[in-house]
């Protein structure tokens, strides 16, 4: 099979800088015009692949969130001071639409294009969204409405999606298997919580799903997270290992540190090692998902594991690990290199096969977070 091409020192020492005028110039941009619907309201879900929006797509609810966030932080970063007023707008089109419309507590799952609901689960997934791009919101105008809404979306949770064995059900109506994913996104939205209000209850809730982690979600014998379980927090077998999100933990736990001191340096070195065991030998990239032993089982590689495996090694680099900074800008480059050289300008390509054929043929809206998130990082701390 083929070896990763060498990448020149040029192309990794600018990446940081490149990535974030391509989130400048191009992504804000494209999202909030053509990702934007201007007669119903709210986020596009996804673009054709030459770059038109696929306007009869249903409009999944977490994307909403996500995008929101995405306008919230470059807002808040100086980056896009435009940003603001589209976050705002599209806030008040996803408290108006997706908040309650059947009168019950919580958020619907997915709307029609014309801002319907589509689906009315609650879903646990979503409100880890909803929450984390209230609390990007709240940290630009620090808005008594928005922290309001943060409060009621955490009654919610306590009040209705708590679950007696420890963390949250998937969703109303309750169902299984229960997954990691929602408890990961959870913990994120704890801690952006807790850095735009500082109010305490946060590092305290934040608290909960790492303990949560350290007790079941994460095998310290193995040094591998588990993503599927029983109702109990038993291990569905065999057991499904994502790389992204062994990466992901990484950086949320660095994150954690930094809000409670609790130090985290020796479960995010075991998920990196293990993350690290399942690359595609011809690009590097971190593939789809493995087997509890190291084996790959789908190498496909879809862009989000790249952009967390480069905030992991931020991660290590803010934590002063030697030669990380290095590794989270190869990361970075790969991710250029083989996602976002699209032709159509703010767009990427979602998923490749092992023989890097794309094989995806939209432009999903929901990869713009995990884009945006890794290239802040990188440029708070690699070039910081």
């Amino acid at each position: 099979m083929a070896e990763e091409p060498i990448m020149a020192a040029e192309e990794t020492a600018g990446v940081v800088a490149r990535l974030k005028r391509r989130m400048i110039e191009e992504a804000m941009p494209l999202w909030s015009t053509v990702g934007w619907d201007h007669e119903a309201g709210g986020f596009i879900d996804r673009l054709h692949r030459e770059g038109t929006a696929d306007a009869a797509a249903p409009r999944r609810v977490f994307v909403q969130a996500r995008q929101i966030y995405c306008y919230a932080k470059a807002a808040q970063m100086g980056w896009y001071p435009e940003g603001r007023a589209i976050a705002l707008k599209g806030l008040e089109h996803l408290l108006a639409k997706a908040k309650s419309p059947d009168s019950k507590p919580g958020y619907v799952h997915r709307l029609t294009p014309e801002g319907a609901v589509l689906d009315g689960r609650r879903d646990a997934y979503d409100h880890a969204f909803i929450l984390f791009a209230l609390a990007t919101v709240y940290a630009l105008d620090r808005d008594a409405q928005v922290r309001a809404e943060i409060d009621a979306l955490l009654a919610f949770l306590d009040g209705h999606l708590r679950s007696p064995h420890g963390g949250v059900h998937e969703g109303l109506p309750v169902s299984l298997p229960r997954r990691q994913n929602p408890h990961m996104h959870l913990f994120e939205a704890m801690i952006a919580c807790f850095d735009a209000t500082h109010d305490l209850s946060f590092q305290n809730r934040a608290g909960e799903f790492f303990a949560l982690f350290l007790a079941n979600l994460y095998d310290k014998q193995k040094h591998v997270l588990s993503e599927y379980f029983e109702e109990d927090w038993s291990k569905i077998e065999p057991v499904s290992v994502e790389p992204g999100h062994q990466a992901e933990w990484v950086w949320l736990l660095k994150g954690f540190e930094r809000i409670t001191g609790c130090p985290t340096g020796q479960r995010r070195g075991e998920l990196l090692t293990t993350a690290l065991r399942y690359r595609d030998e011809a690009t590097g990239c971190l593939i789809d998902e493995g087997d509890a032993s190291g084996n790959i089982r789908r190498s496909t590689r879809r862009l989000w594991p790249q952009t967390e495996i480069a905030k992991a090694w931020i991660a290590q680099a803010e934590s002063g690990e030697a030669g990380a900074a290095e590794e989270a800008r190869a990361a970075l480059v790969r991710l250029e290199r083989h996602y976002l050289n699209h032709p159509v300008r703010g767009g990427w390509y979602d998923q490749f096969d092992r023989d890097g054929k794309s094989l995806i043929d939209t432009i999903p809206a929901s990869s713009f977070y995990h884009v945006l998130c890794a290239v802040t990082e990188a440029e708070q701390v690699l070039d910081g």
